[in-house]
């Protein structure tokens, strides 16, 4: 096959720890010769995308992601400490539990072994000219100050921050800074002095799967890799826990919002999702495993890059990228949110 037929960009959607099922769709679309060229993620997403664009391959990324212990960016001050009081104390003093600096150094030091540092080192030779897709990877943020969505590192300029001088893993450490459980990387606007807090992408985006569309037929395809709850039918208020103001009002609020915050990221409304951006993604089912599950044992891990690899194969198998284009690219025109309305209409009807 040409490097046309071969060529694919992917963009990966937020989840935490379900991430893992993200590496084992990547795996088979490596295993079937396919290069991707563009990359993008959100949170977990910025994490297997940022890490691939740096030249891991996904059995490296198997192995580093599989046997990780992610209770270790579980990292603290001495407030945090401090009995009954720590944790609101640390979310009201720094608006999170954990600091990222755990994180920070751990995504720097995999950087480092494949000798990137700044986003410099992930210009796409091919693509230098061409502003839009100079960076092998695009990592989505979310500018809580002044409520808009952050593709980094373009977006760096913001901040008096050259994109080609952005460091990579803090492009990454804002995009999975999921809010209350981890500190807001802080940037301050040079022009203004305002201090900006960036917080995980998915509070704004979390499957950005649009970022490489452009007008006209697309050279290659763009995959987009989502990851499915096991009940998707089942309501936002049936996955957040009973409020029980007369047990341990304190830590009772705080797992509410906490449990909130990441139901709030999980449950993006899949109904409104465009159908030719369904027909361009892979569904992975996370078999009931929770973003912030840091306690994740290694088989409920291994079944879940299973779970990718699954979805992929499964896909694959029908994907027909000329019959993508005639139908989604060629000017017809799909709604599915009107779909949608038309289904609901008939029930109601009948």
């Amino acid at each position: 096959m040409s490097a046309r037929e071969t060529s694919i960009d992917v963009v990966f959607e937020g989840g935490g720890v379900k991430g893992i099922g993200l590496v084992g769709a990547l795996a088979v679309l490596e295993e079937r010769g396919l290069v991707p060229q563009n990359l993008a993620g959100t949170s977990a997403g910025s994490i297997v995308a940022t890490l691939l664009a740096a030249g891991y391959s996904a059995t490296e990324l198997h192995d580093v992601i599989i046997g990780l212990d992610f209770r270790r960016f579980e990292d603290r001050r001495w407030e945090d400490r401090v009995p009954v009081v720590g944790t609101p104390l640390s979310i009201l003093k720094d608006q999170g539990i954990f600091e990222g600096q755990a994180f920070y150094a751990w995504i720097s030091e995999l950087l480092a072994a494949k000798g990137k540092r700044t986003f410099r080192d992930l210009v796409h030779p091919d693509f230098a000219d061409e502003e839009r897709y100079r960076y092998r990877v695009n990592v989505i943020a979310s500018d809580l100050t002044a409520h808009r969505l952050l593709v980094l590192p373009h977006d760096a300029r913001a901040f008096g921050i050259q994109p080609d001088d952005l460091d990579i893993a803090l492009a990454v450490r804002m995009s999975m800074s999921i809010p209350f459980f981890f500190e807001p990387v802080r940037l301050v606007d040079p022009l203004t002095g305002t201090e900006h807090l960036i917080a995980d992408g998915g509070v704004l985006s979390n499957f950005p799967v649009w970022i490489f569309d452009s007008d006209g037929e697309p050279a290659w395809p763009t995959f987009g890799m989502l990851l499915v709850e096991p009940d998707p039918k089942a309501s936002l208020g049936s996955r957040i826990p009973e409020y029980q103001p007369s047990k341990r009002w304190l830590g009772g609020t705080i797992g509410y919002v906490k449990s909130l915050v990441q139901t709030m990221l999980e449950a993006h409304d899949r109904l409104y999702v465009a159908k030719a951006d369904f027909a361009r993604t892979i569904p992975i089912e996370t078999l009931g495993v929770g973003t912030t599950e840091f306690d994740l044992t290694r088989g409920r891990a291994e079944a879940l890059y299973q779970s990718g690899r699954d979805a992929a194969t499964a896909f694959l198998a029908n994907w027909d990228f000329a019959a993508y284009i005639e139908e989604f690219r060629r000017g017809k025109p799909h709604s599915r949110r009107l779909e949608i309305a038309e289904q609901l209409h008939s029930a109601g009807a009948g």
